[in-house]
């Protein structure tokens, strides 16, 4: 008698790969790629004025000055600012080879509190314009490579900085390993609660986090509606203007914006889409954020009910990442055509809602032609100042500061976590003792290396005075 054939879904079935297999294939990456090669500098001609400049040419003219001054005022200043200089470095070596959903942008500024939907303070990543993925190194050298930044730029002893790097690592290494033990749905509902971690450090880096957290706690969506805006002769709630950072727009956009906020109603959460049919659009403005991010077209949106209760939405222009512009980093094919479809401002918001534990559930996007003609540009829209905040690297003490780097480490390995290929980046590292001396070492050298880029850009920009920028000797 013949068998019976099998059923569509048994027929069908590959087993998944397990844990134990994946971190073998990953400790099998050491024989072509050792993990003392991390410490490797990219060699050949660098460019880094011309990625720059080249930069800046796609941004709002009168804009850019503001930006360079931001960004020559100190080492880690600039450090901040030049995300796409350091990817197209890290193009540049050779690397394991293991994507993930990347940051792009990992660095300790980049990290901070805000508010859950639950209305509890969380830690997580918090911006992901270059957001994509590419090899995990990228972002952990990027992270370790800011604390040693951040710390020289404040003038800390060598070893305070070197600690705090190597620990770093360390943790990334030793969370991400606890993480894929677990199932991945455990690890999908991990988030770091503020209250959580003030009740297990020490007492000065206690403090620091209180202190962190009454600042999140006072930047309410209220607050910057009472401190950004008034209302006119009509009962309309309007932005006061604080040029040149903050300023009304033209005519023809506020009309381009009322064509394409159906868009990004679209693109946002159902219960979203009901919630802001109790509000009108009331008042736009153009607003200057950030660093790196200055000259990119940048928009505060006021929506107002009929009791003057208002709401403000933030809609940033979400260019390229610069892991695939300037890291050339092939993305894989479902990733292609997600951006294909929903412009660069889709890739952003679907890498924040994939790295962060919880993520603001107005997150939405659009992309559409600009009212003054030209190629079509992406956006990404969130609320605006929902208990947002962060930690003034150059204001903590040496053992603050060595715990902040800790926090972060051990955020970027539950973003990394996420991925499929996790379980291979914690079998290539192991516990991090080899790999920790390698990247430290990378983060080191590459420091000094931004650092001659940041005179050079001083030069380049006839950024006149003593540049300063703390001492590292």
């Amino acid at each position: 008698m013949n068998a019976p054939s099998l059923r569509p879904l048994a027929a069908a079935w590959e087993a998944p790969v397990g844990i134990r297999q994946q971190r073998d294939e990953g400790r099998a990456v050491r024989r072509d790629i050792p993990r003392e090669s991390l410490s490797a500098m990219p060699e050949g001609p660098r460019d880094p004025m011309g990625i720059l400049d080249a930069q800046d040419a796609g941004r709002v003219p009168e804009l850019v000055p503001i930006r360079t001054a931001r960004m020559a005022e100190s080492p880690f200043a600039f450090y901040r600012g030049t995300a796409a200089l350091m990817a197209a470095d890290l193009a540049r070596t050779a690397h394991t080879g293991i994507l993930v959903g990347s940051c792009g942008d990992a660095h300790v500024s980049n990290f901070g509190l805000y508010a859950s939907p639950q209305r509890t303070l969380v830690f997580d990543l918090n911006d992901f314009d270059e957001a994509a993925w590419a090899p995990w190194e990228w972002d952990l050298k990027r992270l370790v490579t800011s604390v040693v930044v951040a710390g020289q730029s404040t003038s800390r002893d060598e070893r305070v900085i070197r600690d705090a790097a190597l620990d770093a690592v360390r943790t990334y290494a030793r969370s991400l390993g606890a993480g894929v033990r677990r199932s991945p749905l455990d690890r999908y509902y991990d988030r770091f609660d503020a209250d959580a971690a003030g009740r297990a450090v020490d007492r000065r880096t206690r403090a620091a986090l209180r202190e962190a957290v009454r600042a999140a706690d006072k930047r309410t969506a209220a607050r910057a509606v009472r401190r950004l805006t008034e209302c006119d002769d009509t009962g309309r709630r309007v932005f006061v203007e604080q040029p040149p950072t903050m300023t009304h727009v033209d005519p023809a956009i506020e009309r381009r914006v009322l064509e394409v906020l159906e868009v990004y109603l679209q693109s946002a959460n159902i219960d979203i889409r009901a919630l802001l049919q109790k509000y009108q659009l009331a008042d736009i403005v153009r607003r200057v954020v950030g660093v790196g991010s200055v000259g990119t077209r940048c928009y505060l949106i006021a929506m107002q009910d009929g009791d003057d209760n208002a709401l403000l939405l933030q809609a940033k222009e979400a260019g390229p990442s610069v892991l695939i512009q300037y890291g050339e980093v092939e993305q894989p094919e479902s990733v292609t055509r997600y951006i294909e479809r929903f412009g660069d401002g889709g890739r952003v918001v679907a890498m924040q809602r994939i790295l962060q534990a919880v993520s603001d559930p107005f997150l939405g996007h659009l992309t559409g032609t600009p009212a003054e003609g030209g190629p079509d540009r992406s956006f990404y829209v969130r609320q605006f100042h929902d208990k947002k905040g962060g930690f003034e690297v150059d204001a903590l003490e040496d053992g603050p500061f060595h715990w902040y780097a800790d926090a972060c480490a051990a955020t970027l390995a539950r973003a990394h976590g996420q991925s499929p290929h996790a379980g291979r980046v914690s079998g290539y590292l192991g516990g991090g003792r080899v790999a920790d001396e390698a990247l430290v070492e990378w983060a080191f050298a590459y420091a000094a290396q931004s650092r001659e880029d940041w005179l050079r850009f001083r030069a380049h920009r006839g950024v006149d005075g003593d540049p300063g920028g703390g001492s590292h000797d």
